[in-house]
C-alpha cells in the first residue's frame, strides 16, 4: 500500500466547479481515497520568499501559499470542507497539482517560475517547466506532419493568403482556452477583417489560424494520456449552429473508441510528454488531425470514465505515486 502523501492543489475556487464533470474534483477525491492528505490555495495566495537571513548566510527560494486543508465529497452543494487556512512551505510537500485554468497569460507564466523553485523535490504535477515551453496552440505545431494546415502570425496579409488558399479556416487566440474567442470564417464571410482588427487593436498576441476541417461536425476528440500512453478518449459533438465543440458551449459528449491513426499520433507525441514530465494530457483530434496538446489544465476524465468504467484519476495518481516513491 503507498504511503500517505501530502498534496496542494492550486485551481481555481472550489465554488466554481462542477462536481460531475471537473477533473480536478476526481484527483481530489481519488486523492482522499487513498488517504493522501489535500489542501487547496488559489494562485493569488502564492508567494516565492527569498532574501538575507543574517550577515553572510543566504537563504534558500520557499515557495509559500497560504492554504487551506480540504476534504471534499461527491454531494451536490456540499461538495467540500475546509479547515483553517495556514502558510504552507510548498517545498515540504509531496505534491502540488497545479490545476487553474487558462488563459496562459503571463499570471500563469509568473506561477510556473515561482513552482519551478520547489520542482522535483516536490513534485509539481505537470512539470512547470514543460507548461510554460509547451502552451497547447504551440506545443503542437513541433509535430507538423500531424496537423491541418496551420498559421501562426501577426501578420494580416498573411491571414488573408491564407484564407485565400484554404477557403473556410478557424481563427484561434494563440493562449485563450474552452474555445473562447474561436470563430469559423468562411471563405466568403466579409467579417474578416473586422475581426482582425478587433483582435490586434485589444492584443499584442498572434493568432492561430488553421484550415476548418468539416469532420468536426462528426466530433472533436477529446483523447487523454497519462505519462505519454493513451488511455481513453471522448468524442465532443457541436450542437446545431455552432463551430466549437467544447461542452461548455453546448458540445455533447459521446463514447468513442482509439482509431489506428489515434494511436499513431499518441505513438508519435508520446515520448515526448513523458519526457518532459507531462504527466495528465489532453490532446484533441479532428478525423485525421491533430489540432491541440492540453497541458495545463486538461479535462474529462470523468466522461470517459462514465463511458468505458475506467478510473483514470486513480491511474493519474500510480505514476505520480511510482515517481515520489510512494
Amino acid at each position: 500500500m503507498a504511503r500517505a502523501l501530502t498534496v496542494a492543489v492550486q485551481m481555481d475556487p472550489m465554488e466554481s466547479i462542477k462536481i460531475d464533470a471537473d477533473s480536478t474534483f476526481a484527483l481530489m477525491l481519488s486523492a482522499q481515497q487513498r488517504g493522501h492528505t489535500l489542501w487547496h490555495y488559489e494562485v493569488r495566495h502564492l508567494a516565492l520568499r527569498e532574501g538575507v537571513l543574517k550577515q553572510g548566510a543566504h537563504r534558500e527560494a520557499r515557495v509559500m501559499a497560504l492554504a487551506r486543508p480540504v476534504t471534499v465529497q461527491r454531494v451536490r452543494g456540499d461538495s467540500y470542507r475546509f479547515g483553517e487556512p495556514v502558510l504552507l512551505d510548498l517545498g515540504k510537500l509531496d505534491v502540488v497539482l497545479m490545476r487553474q485554468d487558462p488563459p496562459f497569460d503571463m499570471a500563469y507564466i509568473s506561477a510556473t517560475h515561482v513552482l519551478e523553485h520547489i520542482h522535483p523535490g516536490t513534485l509539481v504535477v505537470n512539470d512547470p517547466v514543460a507548461v510554460r515551453n509547451a502552451p497547447e496552440k504551440l506545443l503542437v505545431t513541433h509535430f507538423p506532419e500531424l496537423m491541418p494546415p496551420t498559421l501562426v502570425t501577426w501578420d494580416v496579409d498573411a491571414i488573408r493568403g491564407f484564407r485565400a488558399m484554404h477557403k473556410d479556416i478557424v481563427v484561434k487566440p494563440l493562449f485563450g482556452n474552452g474555445g473562447s474567442g474561436v470563430f469559423l470564417i468562411r471563405h466568403d464571410d466579409p467579417n474578416l477583417n473586422a475581426l482582425l482588427e478587433m483582435h490586434f487593436a485589444r492584443s499584442r498576441e498572434p493568432l492561430m489560424v488553421q484550415r476548418y476541417e468539416p469532420a468536426v461536425r462528426q466530433g472533436d476528440k477529446r483523447i487523454i494520456l497519462i505519462d505519454g500512453e493513451p488511455v481513453g478518449a471522448i468524442n465532443r459533438v457541436p450542437a446545431m449552429g455552432e463551430a466549437r465543440s467544447n461542452m461548455h458551449v453546448g458540445g455533447r459528449a459521446e463514447k468513442s473508441a482509439l482509431t489506428a491513426r489515434d494511436r499513431e499520433i499518441c505513438a508519435a507525441i508520446g515520448p515526448t510528454l513523458k519526457q518532459q514530465g507531462l504527466i495528465f494530457v489532453g490532446i484533441d483530434v479532428i478525423g485525421d488531425w491533430l489540432t491541440e496538446i492540453n497541458v495545463t489544465s486538461p479535462t474529462g476524465i470523468q466522461e470517459i470514465d462514465r463511458f468505458d468504467g475506467t478510473d483514470l484519476a486513480g491511474r493519474i495518481w500510480d505514476v505520480i505515486e511510482a515517481k515520489v516513491g510512494a
